[in-house]
């Protein structure tokens, strides 16, 4: 069995010490995913493409193969091929009638040659020569030069022939690992994850760095999607996870920043950590999921001053991309059920934030800001290997949830200050304390162990993923509280 793939039609553009730069790297990336899958198989680069062959006609190796290949950035098209010594016109008809009878009852077809070498015919004349053959040998319904319903594909390379059983779509891009490598700030949600896996299609090798806002099964979370994102498009290089414990960070802004500048203050220290990071990994640029005007903080004016608070280049794959396209290529890439499933944190901190903040108000507020939290944070930093991480199975293990208090319960309000104050519960004989998120787990082991405790926030992810995390470090006496709908 044989296949070619085809290049990205931006490589063949460019110029020769860069085409072979690209195609070696090319091939390089297919024989280290290739060969996971079956070690007999072969590799081989050319100035237009890239032959994959392996011994045999194993039809489940065969759909494996092409999977991996479907998932390499930098390849066009996958042909699957049947390579035969060329002979004769009557042995190419033959040939093709052979691989195409099936496929040809009952449709319209054309017969499509591609030749190089020297021959003494034309493509046009074996063209019409196969054509006509199948046409009356087999249940064809006939030719259409204009719309065929199949195309019949055949390619002559000097005294070989190659009859094309098979075309499946690649992904496109530039070989991994022929363009600087970049730091993508994931969250797990929609926009983080296609933003990083555009950069990874486009030739990037796409390290990820987290703020950790929603604790340990929140950090869980988002090291699968990412463990997903590089296995499924990246596994041919490895990367780095980068985790940073942002919650004193968050607990800061909301005592020091007022509500309304909140966002793009966080947005800022993010953009701090993060060229920190980039400095210390030595790395070009860091990656963001914003779009122009998605979200408050995301405006022209914010988007300026949140870019001036670090010094790397920024890019921003989906800047000008709505929400719904988004939402379809994670689905595309198979990340849809891991994004929809993940909060958003940063909207935690948000009440009627500004859409147009100004450099000289922001400056006063984070005059306020006691950045030793931010060191702090950077200090506690964790990096691994993307391929060190392991999957966690548990990680969407419901906690109890509770639509009622029982005596024996107390009820604790996880959501921030701001929120609670602008929504206090209202439950007359309920017994409720208030520790906002970030002093969670410093406050918890302090409360008394005989009780039950259900934790409540308004959209009940954040409780349950503190929930996990409290059990996980052997609080058992932990439940959430979601009220009944009605």
């Amino acid at each position: 069995m044989k296949f070619i793939a085809k290049l990205f039609p931006e490589i063949t553009i460019k110029s020769r010490p860069v085409r072979r730069r690209l195609i070696q790297r090319l091939q390089t990336n297919l024989q280290i995913l290739l060969q996971r899958v079956d070690e007999r198989v072969k590799v081989s680069g050319h100035w237009d493409k890239v032959e994959i062959s392996f011994p045999g006609q194993d039809i489940e190796l065969s759909a494996r193969l092409v999977d991996e290949m479907q998932r390499v950035p930098g390849i066009q098209s996958i042909v699957e091929v049947q390579e035969y010594p060329l002979e004769d016109f009557d042995q190419v008809f033959q040939l093709t009638r052979d691989a195409y009878a099936e496929r040809l009852r009952g449709k319209t077809f054309k017969v499509r040659v591609r030749r190089s070498g020297d021959h003494d015919f034309t493509s046009v004349e074996l063209e019409r020569y196969v054509g006509g053959g199948l046409r009356q040998h087999t249940d064809a319904a006939g030719v259409d030069v204009r719309n065929p319903e199949v195309w019949v594909d055949l390619e002559v390379r000097n005294e070989t022939l190659f009859v094309v059983t098979a075309i499946h779509q690649g992904l496109g891009g530039y070989p991994l690992g022929t363009q600087e490598d970049v730091l993508s700030l994931i969250s797990g949600g929609f926009d983080s994850v296609v933003a990083s896996y555009m950069t990874m299609r486009r030739g990037s090798k796409t390290h990820f760095l987290f703020f950790n806002l929603g604790g340990y099964a929140h950090e869980i979370g988002v090291k699968q999607v990412a463990l997903y994102l590089w296995k499924r498009y990246g596994a041919s290089a490895r990367v780095k996870f980068i985790t940073v414990p942002f919650e004193e960070v968050v607990g800061e802004i909301l005592q020091s920043v007022h509500h309304s500048h909140m966002g793009v203050v966080l947005k800022r220290m993010m953009m701090r950590a993060a060229d920190r990071v980039a400095d210390r990994m030595e790395l070009n640029a860091i990656v963001t999921g914003e779009s122009v005007a998605q979200v408050s903080s995301q405006t022209l004016p914010n988007l300026r001053l949140i870019d001036e608070s670090c010094e790397h280049l920024v890019l921003r794959p989906l800047v000008t991309m709505d929400k719904p396209d988004i939402i379809e290529i994670s689905r595309q890439i198979g990340a849809f059920d891991f994004a929809s499933a993940m909060p958003e944190y940063c909207g935690v901190i948000s009440d009627k934030p500004t859409t147009h903040a100004k450099r000289d108000r922001i400056e006063r507020e984070e005059a306020e800001f006691d950045f030793d939290t931010l060191d702090r944070a950077l200090e506690q930093a964790e990096m691994i290997s993307i391929d060190e991480i392991v999957e966690n199975r548990d990680i969407n293990a419901e906690i109890e949830a509770m639509t009622r208090v029982e005596p024996n319960q107390t009820l604790v309000d996880i959501r921030p200050p701001r929120e609670q104050e602008r929504k206090p519960l209202n439950m007359p004989g309920c017994d409720i304390r208030i520790i906002p998120f970030y002093k969670l787990e410093s406050e918890f082991p302090n409360l008394e162990t005989e009780r039950e405790y259900l934790l409540y926030c308004d959209k009940g992810v954040m409780s349950q993923m503190h929930a996990q995390h409290l059990r996980e470090q052997g609080h058992n006496n932990v439940k959430v509280y979601r009220p009944a709908t009605h």
